[in-house]
């Protein structure tokens, strides 16, 4: 799932940003969407007043969404609904690993620039409950202290300070949900299935 994350991000200081982003189930499809510079400082310019990690996370949530509908108009990913079954297999449909992997690959292209004060960009994530598995983009919180018996997650637990951010919950363009990580583990987030 992790294959292809690394590289997908193409950053030409001061002018625009190429994303690849993934659809129509397992990253089977891929689009290069160019996101330009002018959209890209205004969007900086939100992050930059968040006054902490909080506020951050929340800011995040919106951006992301903002990021897709921004895809939306360059690839066929418009289509895309919340869950796996509300876009009923048409093209430009995102699975979780599409959104795992191209929210990842929007959240390092904002880590590159700078704009992530609070947070650092984590490996994805992967949920199974029954037969089911699930997988998102993580955030980890910079400024926790790591503190208690399971500093940095050791021993399967997740740590503290990482937060999942998962478009896949919302229509294309909606706010990602953005949750803590042992708590989306746990089967946390709005119900789609």
């Amino acid at each position: 799932m992790e294959e292809g994350v690394e590289g997908a991000v193409s950053v030409r200081a001061g002018e625009h940003a190429q994303v690849s982003i993934c659809y129509n189930y397992g990253c089977s499809r891929e689009a290069e969407v160019r996101f330009h510079r002018a959209r890209l400082l205004r969007l900086g310019a939100r992050l930059g007043q968040a006054a902490n990690a909080e506020e951050e996370r929340a800011r995040l949530a919106g951006e992301i969404g903002m990021l897709y509908r921004i895809a939306a108009t360059q690839s066929p990913v418009a289509a895309d609904r919340a869950g796996n079954y509300l876009d009923g297999g048409v093209e430009g449909r995102m699975d979780c690993i599409d959104h795992a992997t191209s929210t990842t690959r929007l959240l390092k292209l904002l880590e590159a620039r700078g704009w992530l004060r609070f947070h650092r960009v984590a490996e994805p994530a992967r949920r199974t409950r029954f037969i089911f598995q699930h997988f998102s983009a993580v955030i980890e919180e910079r400024s926790v202290e790591k503190a208690g018996p399971n500093p940095g997650g050791a021993d399967g637990v997740p740590p503290a300070n990482a937060y999942v951010v998962d478009s896949w919950f919302g229509d294309n363009g909606e706010p990602a949900v953005v949750l803590p990580l042992a708590e989306w583990l746990n089967g946390g987030g709005p119900n789609v299935q």
